[in-house]
């Protein structure tokens, strides 16, 4: 009995010294673990917030990339840090379809979203100096010559593996996908005619487009977008998948102390309401949301619903999402 009584009172310390410790978060310096390399949209926006974050927290946060596996590294890499809020995960849409993709078994469920910070318009840009003038004469030009177009692509599960899925689902688009560690190293490649063409977050390529670096054929919407056509201008049917798009946000494990994870909150919070992110965030053409807790966990579901069995219909999911649990949206 007193073995048991002391197990308790030590495990009760524990607790306490837990809560202690969170009631006084941040006591250091915070990790921030960016899911793909440097350039891309992911970083651009992770890089962005940060500064007021730190302002709003009153320590640095140490950013580092640790890209690969379409995002698999770096989640399963925050995963495996203890669960005291000193290690986040700043990512995108990524993790909601490894499983389909059979790229692992953690998605955002296993995280709590501190903040979903704003979602992303997609574009399909192409190396300037190819003669299409639009996605329906790149189409034509890969159907008439299978597979020598060449793709740039962030490996499965990736937003232009995602992308072509879907076109896929409306039109053979025999092209070769050339994996690169996100967006930042494809948009380079593709600027030096290794890929011909490739979609990305427009906050990734905006510079590069007005700058006349590389060619913008189409953006991922029924409507214009700052004088880029619409894809359903070239494939109406693609309409039954939009909206749709890449989202960014902050995460840390599930079992976070509450307390940590409020203070979390808020800092991100205030840091996605500056003035100065916002006008950066909507001047790359993303939708801000900065949203966090159970707001964020529905978003996170329905839009891991509807992407997974989009990518089940094109024939590209791994695992079926009903094996998964997904329910249909």
């Amino acid at each position: 009995m007193k073995t048991l009584h002391k197990t308790l009172a030590t495990w009760t310390l524990a607790l306490a010294a837990g809560a202690a410790a969170a009631q006084g978060f941040p006591e250091r310096e915070l990790s921030g673990v960016i899911m793909w390399g440097a350039g891309g949209a992911t970083d651009v926006v992770a890089r962005a917030i940060t500064p007021y974050a730190e302002e709003a927290l009153g320590k640095k946060v140490v950013l580092q990339n640790k890209a690969g596996g379409a995002g698999a590294i770096s989640t399963n890499f925050v995963n495996q840090q203890p669960s005291d809020g000193y290690t986040l995960l700043l990512g995108a849409e990524n993790p909601q379809l490894h499983g389909v993709m059979a790229l692992g078994e953690l998605d955002y469920s296993k995280f709590y979203p501190v903040n979903v910070i704003a979602s992303g318009v997609v574009v399909i840009v192409a190396n300037k100096d190819k003669p299409w003038k639009s996605l329906k004469e790149l189409i034509a030009d890969a159907q008439a010559n299978p597979g020598k177009v060449k793709m740039g692509s962030t490996g499965p599960g990736g937003l232009p593996h995602t992308v072509g899925s879907m076109i896929g689902t409306v039109t053979k688009l025999p092209v070769t996908a050339v994996p690169f560690d996100g967006e930042g190293p494809g948009m380079t490649a593709l600027q030096g005619g290794h890929v011909d063409f490739m979609a990305v977050g427009l906050g990734a390529a905006a510079e590069h487009i007005k700058a006349g670096r590389v060619k913008p054929l189409a953006v991922l919407r029924d409507t214009a977008h700052d004088g880029i056509a619409p894809i359903t201008a070239d494939l109406p049917a693609i309409g039954k998948y939009l909206p749709w798009g890449p989202f960014y946000g902050v995460f840390v494990k599930r079992d976070v102390p509450d307390a940590a994870k409020a203070k979390l909150v808020a800092a991100f919070k205030t840091a996605a309401s500056n003035p100065k992110f916002v006008e950066l965030m909507t001047g790359r053409s993303n939708v801000m949301m900065n949203i966090s807790g159970a707001e964020a966990d529905a978003y996170l579901k329905k839009w891991q619903s509807v992407t997974a069995w989009t990518l089940q219909e094109a024939g590209a999911a791994k695992k079926s999402p009903a094996d998964l649990g997904i329910a249909k949206p």
